[in-house]
């Protein structure tokens, strides 16, 4: 699940709930559940309760629960811990706080040129004749006709967006703002080694938020390789690199290292990296067997204890007649003798099944980066059917909680200026339709 508190055009305080899962074609699927009003002071005890009721209202079972991802906010992760729920913090909001950190943790030499990006971008925004200059001079100049890419503290990655897109239109903004009322607001070249040096730190992980944020794509898996990628080689100083481009990254590199760095957190990261074809550690000792305990826990599809009773009780000449009926339908000789297989076939232990698939698993050729890990899991679940309901698990985990960030997009395009006094429970109708709903092309 992945789930979010946002608050209307009038104030009024929801929450969103999400579930993901995958159908019998192996294809992520999700669906929103509630979008519920929280009138109530948001601690994580009514949280708890909240996300509990709904659960219960759509007869949902909290045992199967495989994650929730939700942002790092104090009342949201104490609800869940109230709750026994395994939970992931999400990495968009975790890069964000790592950005966040560590321009803050050089305030002194960043302040200058990130507040001068922010008022450049406040100016062009506020005076339509420096706007249409701005494109006269991109044309001059033969640049992208783009504009200027506002900071939003809520949006991730917006800071490296802004600054890369003020380096890339340095030329035209200097030509733009070169009279005597504006000079002070063109970049010096401290400001620009500056901005170059923040950029170089920040533009190798601005894309990952994009890819891990996708709700059709499996992700969750993907975030031990990605973390183990930024650490070991996007993130790591070089030589080439300025000390304040290297400090950032250091800096970074913490926040995030200690983000996922509970023990729960590694063990669910390492579980799900191991079920993708793309990313199975065959040196995962630990990981393994507990996956092992998971694979003798999870009752397997269209073979139980009843079904094996009813073999062993059949062989016997005991109850036959009790368990195993006569059908009035005519059987064919494929059905005779294929229940003479069934009563001579010998059961083989669950657990020796087990090992014999993660070894067979762990043979398997490693699947390439962009091959669809749910394709194949869908061609070979028949060969491994005790993994497969496990991969099944943990496939369907989010990476990042953009589902329910998009939720609300969906809503403040419901809870307009002009429909502000909706009721809380139309709302909620609404939102469900828009989300859920596909319409007919």
């Amino acid at each position: 699940m992945t789930t979010d508190i946002w608050s209307s055009v009038n104030m009024m305080p929801y929450m969103s709930l999400t579930i993901h899962y995958l159908n019998a074609n192996w294809e992520l699927q999700s669906k929103c559940l509630e979008t519920l009003f929280i009138p109530e002071s948001h601690t994580g005890d009514n949280l708890a309760e909240a996300l509990r009721s709904s659960l219960q209202e759509w007869s949902l079972d909290e045992g199967k629960l495989a994650c929730i991802t939700t942002d790092n906010g104090a009342n949201i992760v104490a609800a869940v811990r109230k709750l026994g729920w395994q939970w992931l913090n999400c990495f968009g909001h975790n890069l964000h706080l790592a950005v966040t950190n560590a321009l803050k943790s050089e305030k002194d030499r960043t302040a200058r040129a990130i507040g001068l990006c922010r008022t450049l971008v406040t100016t062009f925004s506020q005076s339509w004749q420096k706007k249409r200059k701005l494109i006269k001079e991109q044309a001059e100049l033969n640049l992208p006709q783009h504009c200027l890419v506002v900071d939003c503290s809520t949006r991730w990655g917006s800071t490296q967006k802004m600054v890369e897109r003020v380096l890339e239109q340095c030329p035209a903004i200097k030509r733009v703002l070169d009279d005597r009322r504006s000079q002070h607001l063109i970049p010096t070249w401290q400001d620009v080694e500056v901005l170059e040096s923040v950029n170089a730190a920040l533009k190798k992980v601005a894309d990952f938020t994009d890819a891990l944020s996708s709700e059709t794509m499996v992700t969750a898996s993907s975030l031990k390789p990605v973390l183990q990628l930024l650490r070991e080689d996007l993130l790591l100083p070089t030589e080439e690199d300025t000390e304040l481009a290297r400090n950032l990254k250091k800096k970074m590199t913490g926040v995030l290292e200690e983000k996922y760095s509970a023990p729960a957190t590694q063990v669910l990261l390492a579980k799900a990296s191991f079920v993708d074809p793309r990313h199975k550690d065959s040196n995962s000792d630990d990981i393994k067997d507990k996956l092992l305990e998971e694979m003798l826990a999870v009752p397997e599809e269209g073979r139980d204890d009843r079904v094996v009773m009813q073999i062993s009780m059949t062989e016997d000449g005991e109850g036959a007649s009790r368990l195993a009926p006569p059908s009035k339908k005519k059987k064919s000789l494929a059905d005779l003798l294929g229940k003479r297989q069934e009563q001579t076939r010998p059961l083989i232990p669950k657990r020796i099944r087990a090992d014999t698939e993660l070894a067979r698993y762990l043979q398997e050729e490693t699947l390439d980066a962009h091959s669809d890990p749910l394709a194949w899991w869908r061609d070979n679940q028949a060969r491994f059917p005790l993994l497969s309901n496990v991969a099944r698990k943990y496939m369907t985990v989010c990476a990042t909680s953009t589902p329910s960030e998009r939720v609300f997009s969906a809503a403040g395009n419901i809870v307009t200026p002009f429909r502000s006094s909706l009721k809380p429970d139309k709302v909620n109708m609404l939102v469900c339709l828009a989300k859920n709903i596909k319409m007919d092309k």
